[in-house]
C-alpha cells in the first residue's frame, strides 16, 4: 500500500492496512504530520502562512525518472502546487512592543512541537515587529532542531513530537474507555484572579511563549458517541492521546452571549428559563429521543425546514433559538424537519457518556488524531518517509491498473493499491470537478467570550447568520488547559461554509464577538467585550462528498481521500476511510485492537520456534512495543481463557 499524504483519512487507512499484515509505505511532501488536518505552534503557524502567501513551484524534480517508464505504460502527473488554501491574512492587533531578536522559549519540559516547528526543527523566529491591520508577515528565520527524546518508533517520532501522556498543568484530562472515564472534575476550580481585569498579553510574549501554542488548521470537536471516538476505542489508538470535555454549549442572541442548558440537571438548575418553559423544553426533547416512534407528530411537516417545524411546538422564541442553533446546530434556512429531528437525537445521545456536554477534543489540538494513527501503522511495520514528494502514477496500458509511483529522487515504488489526497491531483484529473470552500479564522484572546467563576472552559457557540444568503458561524474557544494556548489567553476558532473570502465571511462575527481597537474604548460594550490580539483568516478547499467518477482517467486501484469538511464532527473522514479499505480488503476486519503480549496465548511449536529464534505466527508479528503495551487510559483488549 502506497499512501501519499497523511491526513486523517489515509493515517486511518494506513493505520488498517498495517493491522492486517499489508506492507504500508506513507509519503509526505511537507516536513510535517497531517496535511490540513496539521496543528503548529505559533511560529510553525507563521511559517506555514508565509509558504501559503508566497506559494511557489515545488522545483527538484529530476528529469531523468522519465527513464523509469517502459513502453507499456502511461504517467499520471501529480499536482506540485497546493492550491487548497487561499486568501490568507493575518493581522496583529496586540500592543506592537518590538518582537526583534525575541525567540521561543526553548527549555519547556513536555511540551509538544508541531506542524513547520515539529518534525525536521523548521522552528521559525519572529524578527520584525507585527505589522498592524496588514497582510504582510513577520519575516522568520529557521532555527537549529530539537533532537526526539523517547522510545516511539524512528518512523513515528520522525514528524511532530509529542509526549502524548505528558501532565498538564492545570487541566484534568480523560482517557477513552468503553466503561469508565479517568477524569477528576472537568471544571476548573474559580480564579482568584477572576474579577480582575485581563493581564495585558504583548506580541512579543507571544513569539517568546510560541511553543505553548498548537493551533489547528481544521477546527473540529469529537462526538462522544460518534464514528471516530467508537474507531479509537476499537483499535485501542485511545491509548495515544488524552481527552478534555467542551464544557459549555453557548448561544448569540440579542447581541449576548448565554449558556444553553443541555442536559436534564443544566435545565433544571437554568435561572434563564421560567418553569414553563422548562417542562415545554424536557418535553420537546425527550420527544427528539424516540421522534421515530412519534411519526404523526411531524409528517405533515417534511417537506417544511425544521424551523418552520419548531414553531408549532409551542416552544418560546429563545426555545426554538437554543434548540435550532445550539442544540440541532444545523442551518435555519436548508435543514429539512427529519434533518434536524436526527441531529437534534444524535446531540442528546452523546450527552452523559464523558460529561454534561457532548462533546470531547483532544490535547495539544486536533493534528494529534492523525498522529495517533500513524503512530499505530508504524507499530505494525509502516514505513514514514515525510518531505518525500511524488512525481507521477505509473499506469499498465494493457490492464489500467497503477503499478508504481515515481518519487522525487527518480526512485520507482511498486504497490498494489495508492492512495492519494485530493490536493496532491492535477487539474487535468479534476477539471470536471466542482469544490466547495471553508471560511477559516483563528483569533488568539486575552478573555473569554462568556466570562464565568471557572476559567479553564471549553466552549461552542453558533452565531446566526448576520445577513440574509450568510451562513451561521461555528466558533469554538479554547482555554490554556487544552494545551492549545499560553496563559492568560484563549484560541479561538470560526469556521463556516464560504460565500466569499474568509475574512469577509468571518469578520462580521468577529466584530459581534471580540474587540478590534488597540486603544481601550470608553463605551463599557466595548470594554466588556474579549480583546484580539492576533488573528489569521484563510480560505481552505471542502473536497468531501465529490463522488469518483468526477475524476477523470484515474486507475481503479487508485483511492482518493478528501481534505477535511466544514461539518462539526469527523464522521466524514471515518466512513471515507473504512469504505476505501473495505473496498481494498473486503474480508479483513476494520482497525481490530492490537493483542497485548500478555494475552497471547502460543502452543508448544511457537514456543519451539522462539527458542530457536525463529516465528511466523501470524497472532505475535508484528509485536507492540514494551511502550506501546503499557500505555494507559484505553480499553482492554478481551482476555482469551488458556482452557488446557
Amino acid at each position: 500500500i502506497a499512501c501519499v499524504l497523511s491526513g486523517l483519512p489515509e493515517s486511518i487507512i494506513a493505520a488498517a492496512c498495517a493491522r492486517s499484515g499489508q506492507s504500508v509505505l506513507h509519503v509526505d511532501s511537507r516536513n510535517y504530520y497531517g496535511g490540513n488536518w496539521a496543528s503548529f505552534s505559533f511560529s510553525g503557524l507563521l511559517s506555514w502562512i508565509k509558504e501559503n502567501q508566497q506559494k511557489t513551484d515545488i522545483s527538484d524534480e529530476r528529469e531523468d525518472w522519465r527513464k523509469l517508464i517502459l513502453e507499456n505504460e502511461d504517467v499520471i502527473s501529480l499536482s506540485k502546487k497546493d492550491k487548497t488554501i487561499e486568501h490568507v491574512e493575518d493581522f496583529c492587533f496586540g500592543d506592537q512592543d518590538s518582537a526583534e531578536d525575541v525567540e521561543e522559549a526553548g527549555a519547556l519540559p513536555k511540551l509538544p512541537v508541531f506542524g513547520a516547528s515539529g518534525a525536521e526543527g523548521v522552528a521559525q523566529e519572529s524578527e520584525k515587529e507585527c505589522p498592524p491591520m496588514e497582510s504582510a508577515l513577520p519575516e522568520a528565520a529557521s532555527r537549529e532542531p530539537e533532537k526526539a527524546t523517547g522510545t516511539e518508533p524512528a518512523s513515528a517520532m520522525e514528524g511532530n513530537d509529542t509526549e502524548i501522556s505528558s501532565e498538564n498543568e492545570s487541566s484534568p484530562s480523560m482517557a477513552l474507555g468503553e466503561s469508565a472515564l479517568e477524569l477528576g472534575k472537568t471544571e476548573a476550580s474559580p480564579s482568584e484572579n477572576s474579577a480582575q481585569e485581563p493581564k495585558k498579553i504583548t506580541y512579543s510574549q507571544i513569539v517568546r511563549e510560541g511553543r505553548r501554542f498548537n493551533i489547528d488548521l481544521v477546527s473540529k470537536l469529537l462526538y462522544s458517541r460518534g464514528l471516530l471516538i467508537d474507531l479509537l476505542i476499537k483499535s485501542n489508538v485511545s491509548r495515544y492521546a488524552e481527552f478534555k470535555n467542551a464544557t459549555r454549549i453557548l448561544a448569540f442572541r440579542e447581541g449576548k452571549v448565554e449558556q444553553v442548558p443541555c442536559s436534564r440537571a443544566d435545565v433544571f438548575n437554568s435561572r434563564q428559563l421560567t418553569m414553563v418553559e422548562k417542562r415545554m423544553l424536557m418535553k420537546f426533547l425527550t420527544f427528539c429521543l424516540d421522534y421515530e416512534q412519534h411519526p404523526d407528530e411531524y409528517q405533515d411537516y417534511e417537506n417544511s425546514t425544521f424551523a418552520q417545524f419548531l414553531r408549532t411546538q409551542k416552544l418560546t422564541p429563545s426555545l426554538q433559538h437554543f434548540i435550532l442553533h445550539s442544540i440541532a446546530m444545523v442551518s435555519e434556512n436548508d435543514c429539512s424537519t427529519l434533518e434536524g429531528l436526527q441531529a437534534t437525537k444524535k446531540f442528546l445521545q452523546c450527552l452523559g457518556r464523558y460529561g454534561n456536554t457532548p462533546f470531547l477534543f483532544p490535547l495539544y489540538g486536533q493534528g494529534e488524531i492523525p498522529q495517533c494513527f500513524c503512530r499505530m501503522c508504524a507499530v505494525f511495520g509502516g514505513i514514514y518517509c515525510l518531505r518525500h514528494s511524488v512525481q507521477c502514477l505509473v499506469v499498465d496500458k494493457e490492464s489500467g491498473r497503477c503499478k508504481a509511483v515515481v518519487d522525487h529522487f527518480g526512485q520507482r515504488i511498486s504497490a498494489n493499491y495508492f492512495i492519494v489526497e485530493d490536493s496532491y491531483l492535477s487539474e487535468s484529473i479534476c477539471k470536471n470537478v466542482c469544490y466547495r470552500q471553508i471560511s477559516r479564522a483563528v483569533l488568539i484572546t486575552d478573555q473569554s467570550v462568556l466570562n464565568t467563576d471557572a476559567e479553564q472552559q471549553v466552549s461552542i457557540l453558533t452565531v446566526p447568520p448576520v445577513d440574509v444568503g450568510k451562513p451561521a458561524v461555528c466558533v469554538i474557544e479554547l482555554c490554556s488547559s487544552t494545551m492549545t494556548c499560553m496563559k492568560d489567553t484563549y484560541l479561538v476558532h470560526l469556521t463556516c461554509p464560504s460565500t466569499k473570502t474568509a475574512r469577509e465571511d468571518l469578520e462580521p462575527v468577529v466584530q459581534k464577538l471580540f474587540n478590534l481597537n488597540r486603544e481601550k474604548e470608553t463605551e463599557n460594550e466595548e470594554l466588556e467585550k474579549p480583546r484580539v490580539l492576533w488573528a489569521v483568516y484563510f480560505n481552505m478547499r471542502d473536497s468531501s462528498g465529490v463522488d469518483r467518477n468526477s475524476y477523470d482517467g484515474l486507475p481503479s486501484n487508485v483511492y482518493v481521500c478528501s481534505g477535511p469538511d466544514s461539518a462539526l464532527g469527523n464522521d466524514c473522514a471515518v466512513k471515507q476511510a473504512e469504505t476505501i479499505f473495505q473496498e481494498m480488503f473486503p474480508t479483513e476486519e476494520f482497525c481490530p485492537a492490537p493483542p497485548n503480549p500478555e494475552d497471547i496465548i502460543y502452543d508448544e511449536d511457537e514456543i519451539a520456534a522462539e527458542e530457536s529464534g525463529f516465528s511466523n505466527s501470524p497472532d505475535t508479528k508484528p509485536e507492540p512495543s514494551m511502550e506501546e503495551s503499557s500505555s494507559g487510559g484505553s480499553t482492554d483488549v478481551k482476555k482469551e481463557d488458556d482452557e488446557e
